[in-house]
């Protein structure tokens, strides 16, 4: 696309004066070091790197030109400023990749929990009612058959990375995407130009302080989804500008607070929960091993919802995706129900590894202490004997969960292994001794109550090894991801394989080598 015909239809560019050169953009880019001929390079500024710096570098590699929001005397070419390059780097990609988002029927997702979960409800739904329909989710981004992951840890990928799938959906045919949007995400504006038709907000609990700095930021950045829906541009399809929101969350009277204003009066909400007074209402819940089953009531009939995820808390899940497709789509309950029943399970929710032990082994990504609180009340449900939580608090983010995640654990598991979490660069031994002072106050015993074990291979062998006939023994804060960040390297980690590993070495069976962390050499193993 031609440089300056993509800057003016950012809408980013307004007052350019100056005459641009007839320049072919080939590719954006934000990152120096894969820079490539002909592309664009915008410069963002980060917590500990500002790439305005790296301009002349990227000019030297071949880009045509760059943007950056700080005025620079000399960068060596082509150079253009901006109040804010994230936002603009969001719009120039929608408009190199011809604004895919105006082709489809945008479907966000936001939330402390439960947000991934939902979104794959969503797809599924869709795909049971035969809608050509993709996924952007923190954990993989879905085409057709195609699967593709979306990085190391859980957020929302870059606008490049966004827009580019968005257009790969326009050019596979679906006209129906569900993308996830974490706080992060929507404040660093990744999910701008996305031309929101529907967004669900699943909760807004304690998490992430440590970067939005209090909880009204917070609420404020999820809330940015919803003021998304009311700026969408005009698509060749039936508007609908429809929220969903959970009724039974203490974010409730916030959003209504909220969404009482003039602005907010083409939006439409629908709300769902336990209580009667919600749109989508389950009623008669139930839940064991085998699942969930719940009668559910919507102004468009009602139904018997069906489905393997385990958790009384994806009870609220399921009645958001409902609110979504039955109201918010207008798409037949039938179908919707079939489409709930058909998702088996979330990979690192509530995920079973069963390689012949008699007690439960579980690996959830419970990462704050609502979502530890809910996991840990779910197994307690599950089983007669005993609960064993491993768990940990990740180093550079919110320090108060480390002390309310060690309290949600004392109180509601009757063993709890503190282990490593992300320490970053951050010292994982202070991490540990904070949860552990945490776990002391709440009158929990170390040795008897709780354990520390900063290795978390040690510290998930060790609790298959305190795990008794009927116990369950779940492993929280990791789920499905892929590494654990010790200083500023990510190393290889699953907790899947971990929990694995650990029980064949239990059983004496083969199985998956436990990883490797930096903890691993000269740890002892807990016996």
């Amino acid at each position: 696309m031609d440089l300056s015909s993509l800057l003016i239809a950012s809408g980013q560019f307004l007052g350019l004066h100056e005459e641009i050169p007839t320049i072919e953009v080939l590719g954006i880019c934000s990152d120096s070091r894969k820079v490539k001929p002909g592309d664009l390079f915008i410069a963002l500024e980060g917590g500990s790197v500002d790439g305005h710096q790296y301009i002349p570098d990227a000019l030297q590699a071949g880009a045509c030109a760059a943007i950056g929001r700080k005025p620079l005397k000399f960068v060596g070419g082509l150079y253009f400023r901006t109040e804010n390059p994230r936002r603009a780097m969001a719009h120039i990609a929608a408009a190199f990749h011809e604004f895919p988002a105006r082709s489809l029927r945008v479907i966000g997702v936001t939330g402390t929990d439960g947000k991934t979960t939902t979104v794959n409800l969503i797809l599924k739904i869709l795909l049971a009612c035969e809608i050509k329909a993709g996924m952007i989710s923190t954990v993989n981004a879905v085409i057709g058959e195609h699967s593709i992951d979306t990085g190391f840890h859980v957020t929302t990928p870059e606008s490049l990375v966004i827009q580019s799938l968005l257009r790969k959906m326009v050019d596979a045919g679906l006209t129906h995407v569900v993308l996830e949007t974490t706080s992060h995400g929507l404040d660093q504006f990744r999910a701008e130009a996305c031309e929101f038709d529907m967004g669900v907000i699943t909760n807004i609990t304690h998490e992430h302080l440590d970067y939005h700095g209090s909880y009204e930021e917070y609420f404020s950045a999820k809330f940015r989804l919803i003021d998304y829906l009311i700026s969408t541009s005009e698509k060749p399809l039936e508007p609908i500008c429809a929220a969903v929101f959970n009724m039974d969350d203490i974010s409730y009277q916030k959003i209504t607070k909220r969404i009482d204003h003039s602005r907010y009066q083409l939006l439409k909400t629908v709300e769902y929960g336990l209580s009667k007074d919600a749109d989508v209402v389950a009623e008669n819940v139930n839940m064991n091993v085998n699942g969930l089953q719940f009668d559910v009531r919507t102004p468009f009939g009602q139904g018997e919802v069906r489905s393997p995820l385990i958790g009384e808390y994806n009870t609220h899940n399921i009645l958001a995706a409902i609110a979504a497709t039955v109201v918010g789509l207008k798409l037949p309950l039938e179908n919707v129900l079939r489409g709930i029943e058909s998702m088996d399970y979330v990979p690192g929710r509530m995920e079973r590894i069963q390689m012949g032990q008699d007690f439960a082994a579980i690996v959830d990504f419970a990462h704050t202490p609502n979502a530890l609180k809910v996991a840990l009340e779910t197994s307690r449900k599950l089983t007669g004997g005993r609960v064993i939580a491993v768990f940990g608090s990740a180093g550079l983010r919110d320090r108060q969960k480390r002390r309310m995640m060690a309290a949600v654990s004392t109180e509601l598991a009757d063993i709890s292994i503190m282990t490593a979490e992300d320490p970053r660069t951050e010292n994982l031994e202070d991490i540990l001794a904070e949860m552990a002072d945490e776990a002391q106050k709440t009158g929990a015993t170390e040795g008897k109550d709780f354990h520390i074990i900063p290795d978390r291979g040690s510290a998930i062998l060790g609790a298959v090894r305190l795990a008794q006939p009927g116990d369950l023994v779940i492993a929280c804060g990791k789920g499905h991801e892929q590494s654990m960040c010790f200083g500023e390297i990510e190393y290889p980690w699953d907790d899947r394989t971990a929990m694995r590993a650990a029980l064949a070495s239990l059983l004496n069976i083969s199985g998956p080598e436990m990883p490797v962390l930096p903890t691993s050499q000269g740890d002892t193993l807990y016996n």
